[in-house]
Formats: C-alpha cells, sequence, structure tokens
C-alpha cells in the first residue's frame, strides 16, 4: 500500500517550526501577516533556510562548517528547486513548500533560481572585490527573497517599483548579517566585506579579524550599517503599497533588523566578542511601534522617487 502524501497543513505545521527554530525575528514578524499570507511566508521560509543549510553544512542557520562537496550540494538544491517549480511531488518538506507557495502566489521562477546563484557563488569560493559586487551577492542571497515575499504578499510580479522596495529591505537585512558575523564568516574561511575596503584600511587579506585591525575594522562595520540604513529607509516607503497587516510585519522586521545593524556598529571593534541579538522585549517593543507606524504609514512615508544612488536590482 502506498504511504499517504503529506497534506497542505503538515508542510506548513513542518515549515512553522522551521522558522521558529531557525530566525525568531523573522518568527515574530510573520505572526502579523493574515493567515494564507502568514502560511505563505513560513513555506517560503522553510525552503530558503532549508537551500542555505544544504549549502552550507547547517542546521536550521547554527553551525556552519566548511564542506567539501559544495558544487555536488548545489546540483541537489538546484534540482530539487527545479522539480518543486514544475509542480512536482519532491519529498521532502521544505521543497515540497516551494511547490505549494510557487503555485498558490504565481511565484516567478526566476526570482528562485536567482536566490540559488547566490550559493552557487559561495560553492566557487567566490569572494566580493568592490562594493558593487558586495551588492550582487546580497541581492542574490536576501534581496531577491524581499521581491518573492513581495509577491506573497500580493504585489504584482509586475510591479518594479514595489518590488525594488522589498528588494531594498533584503538588502538591508544582509548588509547588517554581513556586520554582524564577519567573525563567524573567517571562522569557515569567509569574508564579504569588499576587498577594496580592506586594502583602503591597509588591512592584509585573511587578517581583518586580528588584533591590530580591529579599530580599522569598525570603520568598514559602520560603513556596512549606514548602507543598510539607507536601503531599510527606501525600503520602508515601499510599505505604503502593502495591506496593514503585511506593512506592520514588514516594518517590524525593519526594525527588529535595523536595530542589529545599528548594534554591531555602536559596538566599534568589540561587536564580535558576542553575537549581537534581539531580546524578546525589544522585539515586542519593535512590533508594537510597528503598527504606529503602519496606521500613520502613508503620512511618515509619502511616495518620493527612490534614491537613484542605490544599487538597484538587476531586471528580467
Amino acid at each position: 500500500m502506498t504511504a499517504a502524501l503529506p497534506t497542505r497543513d503538515a508542510i506548513v505545521a513542518t515549515a512553522q517550526e522551521s522558522i521558529a527554530r531557525g530566525s525568531k525575528s523573522f518568527a515574530a514578524a510573520s505572526k502579523l501577516f493574515n493567515r494564507p499570507t502568514r502560511e505563505r511566508a513560513w513555506l517560503l521560509y522553510a525552503w530558503c533556510r532549508a537551500c542555505d543549510d544544504i549549502a552550507d553544512g547547517q542546521d536550521h542557520g547554527h553551525g556552519m562548517s566548511v564542506v567539501a562537496d559544495a558544487p555536488e550540494r548545489l546540483v541537489r538544491v538546484r534540482a530539487m528547486t527545479e522539480a518543486a517549480l514544475a509542480g512536482e511531488w519532491v519529498g521532502d518538506p521544505a521543497f515540497d513548500a516551494l511547490r505549494i507557495v510557487a503555485a498558490e502566489t504565481c511565484l516567478p521562477h526566476g526570482f528562485a533560481r536567482d536566490l540559488i546563484e547566490g550559493f552557487a557563488l559561495d560553492a566557487r569560493d567566490w569572494r566580493p572585490r568592490s562594493e558593487a559586487d558586495l551588492y550582487k551577492y546580497c541581492y542574490h542571497v536576501a534581496g531577491v527573497v524581499g521581491c518573492m515575499m513581495a509577491v506573497i504578499m500580493g504585489v504584482s510580479p509586475d510591479d518594479e517599483a514595489t518590488l525594488d522596495r522589498a528588494c531594498d529591505l533584503g538588502m538591508a537585512f544582509q548588509l547588517a548579517n554581513i556586520a554582524r558575523d564577519i567573525e563567524e564568516d573567517d571562522r569557515v574561511g569567509r569574508c564579504y566585506v569588499p576587498e577594496e575596503w580592506l586594502v583602503e584600511m591597509d588591512m592584509p587579506p585573511g587578517q581583518h579579524m586580528k588584533p591590530p585591525f580591529r579599530s580599522r575594522l569598525a570603520i568598514l562595520t559602520q560603513r556596512l550599517a549606514d548602507r543598510a540604513a539607507a536601503f531599510e529607509a527606501s525600503a520602508r516607503i515601499g510599505t505604503t503599497r502593502l495591506d496593514l497587516r503585511s506593512a506592520w510585519a514588514v516594518l517590524a522586521a525593519a526594525g527588529i533588523y535595523g536595530a542589529i545593524g545599528r548594534a554591531v556598529a555602536a559596538r566599534g571593534e568589540h561587536a564580535w566578542d558576542h553575537r549581537v541579538t534581539t531580546s524578546t522585549s525589544a522585539k515586542i517593543g519593535f512590533i508594537s511601534r510597528a503598527l504606529g507606524e503602519a496606521l500613520r504609514r502613508r503620512a511618515l512615508y509619502p511616495p518620493v522617487p527612490r534614491d537613484p544612488a542605490l544599487w538597484t536590482r538587476p531586471r528580467r
């Protein structure tokens, strides 16, 4: 007798568990969506998390390690992703989560493939040389997730202006992540601070975490935080195109993650003594303030043109 396939509810429940384990910040913000959007956000997160875990040998974002078979892992991720996008039953809850959410939202398949390209950069031991390279990486691993989330929230795939703002929020999140995780990345031989920035500060490649260079690295961390803040400010303007609950969730996430980047920068050369996190009470505070922002978003964030100086995602 053939075993019954998992139901949508079962896959949603597994996805909810994944976000609870992988990101307390995103889990908290996701609860502010209406139920259909909330469930689809969990489904998308589960797939993104699984791809990242497979690529980096992690468990829900924890315990990143050096993997010897990165190209083979990437082949596996691509194959399961393509099966999910084709509407096939994959047999892995995270990839079946993508199958469900892609079908329900008409998610552009190119966005999912763009995320995989971010893992491909890591698989070939890629490093950003310039600031433009840094933004390219941030787009592929996070900015495009902002685009996919916007589609899940009801934004048309043809609404390029709103998708740009959604991408901006993902860019802000990733820049904050890079600043926070410099020491963790260094332990596995990675560095996402552009080589040109390190040269500017007279820091030899691979030596940036050494004590003599901490004060110079703190300057670059502040630069990352400033860049993140610019993208975050742009993203907030895009919330006027969302329904109230979606805007509330986005603004809460922006507040929570924005605080991480600012905290890393404020700690200076001690930023990596302990991992920067946001307490439960602080999350509650950001969620509360975000509701007020969401209610007044059209007054707080008038629809001014996007800053032309900001990096812009690639068009298809």
